[in-house]
């Protein structure tokens, strides 16, 4: 084991949500229906999000080693914390379950860099695939190239 790593899931584990925050569009009251389309209008129509999802747990990418210095088992293990840290955050990330783990680390931690909106209820998902499976950023791992012929 990297000796960095027991501090990284030490890391992972604090930046955790541990209470229900709210976003910027939200009030102590529920949201009326009417704020409830605007923020969706707000979603279609592409606005982004404020900040990327490391302001929001507090972990920067500049924290994780590259994947040259970890083992496999450093990799599952890390990820494994972050699938948890998306989780509590209300998030996840949707990606190939054939990719192997240094590909799956490098996405999970570019994650941190990418623009979120921190919801209270329901679930925000980090996704990369595009549906051209020929073009994917997932080359030979995509889960939909098996469909694309058909």
């Amino acid at each position: 084991m990297h000796p960095y790593t027991p501090y990284l899931l030490s890391d992972i584990k604090a930046a955790c949500r541990r209470e229900k925050i709210l976003n910027e569009y939200e009030s102590l009251e529920e949201q009326t229906l009417e704020e409830h389309f605007e923020e969706i209008e707000r979603w279609v129509s592409g606005e982004l999000p404020e900040h990327a999802f490391g302001y929001f747990c507090g972990l920067k990418s500049s924290d994780f080693p590259p994947t040259k210095q970890l083992s496999l088992r450093d990799m599952k293990l890390i990820c494994k914390a972050f699938e948890k840290l998306l989780y509590s955050w209300n998030s996840g990330i949707d990606l190939p379950e054939k990719l192997p783990w240094p590909l799956r680390y490098k996405f999970m931690v570019d994650t941190l860099n990418q623009g979120i909106t921190i919801v209270n209820s329901g679930f925000m998902t980090f996704g990369y695939c595009s549906g051209d499976a020929p073009n994917c950023i997932f080359k030979e791992y995509c889960s939909c190239l098996q469909y694309w012929d058909d």
